[in-house]
């Protein structure tokens, strides 16, 4: 697979782009990779979506384990195999279990969920398929963790889903040897 949108080389950089890349890059990302490259086309988008996935990643009302967990579901709905790449080395690290991390690799609902796992992964396939969630997810979320809560997860789901789109059309590689995501057939 050809990468249509490789990184642009420095001397090639506008003004606008290198200075966006030098404010994501000054931030907990550290460098400009994987969704970021395609997005630097748009300097200015980039900086407003990378503000987003900032306080999503960093910030929201979900502990991390949720918020990786969240992302792997979205990184699987959309096939985003660079996604998967980065993220399932960190929902591993912040305690998502394996053979979660693995079901969700293969497209089946994981059968060892702890119970704010089912909360999150019913809210989001629901929003993922049905494009609107029940009044039973609704409320089990609003349980755990608020109306600030919900609209975060919504958000993660929107988030990611556009860093996904992005990828998958600027056709993102997996770094060569990752741990790319198997395509459902």
């Amino acid at each position: 697979m050809q990468d249509r949108m490789p990184p642009i080389a420095e001397s090639e950089l506008t003004d606008e782009q290198r200075s966006a890349g030098a404010e994501l890059a000054s931030g907990p990302r550290g460098a400009v990779f994987g969704p970021f490259v395609p997005l630097l086309r748009s300097p200015e988008l980039m900086r407003r979506v990378q503000k987003t996935g900032e306080y999503l990643r960093y910030s929201s009302a979900l502990p991390p384990r949720l918020s990786e967990f969240v992302i792997l579901i979205v990184a699987r709905w959309w096939g985003q195999g660079f996604e998967w790449h980065v993220h399932s080395k960190i929902a591993a690290e912040v305690g998502v279990a394996l053979d979660t991390i693995n079901a969700i690799s293969e497209g089946r609902r994981p059968a060892a969920m702890t119970a704010e796992e089912e909360i999150v992964y019913d809210f989001c396939t629901e929003l993922h398929v049905n494009h609107v969630v029940s009044d039973a997810s609704y409320a089990n979320m609003l349980a755990l963790f608020g109306e600030r809560g919900v609209i975060d997860l919504t958000a993660l789901c929107g988030y990611y889903g556009l860093l996904a789109m992005v990828m998958n059309v600027a056709k993102t590689p997996v770094p060569e040897g990752g741990n790319a995501l198997r395509a459902l057939v």
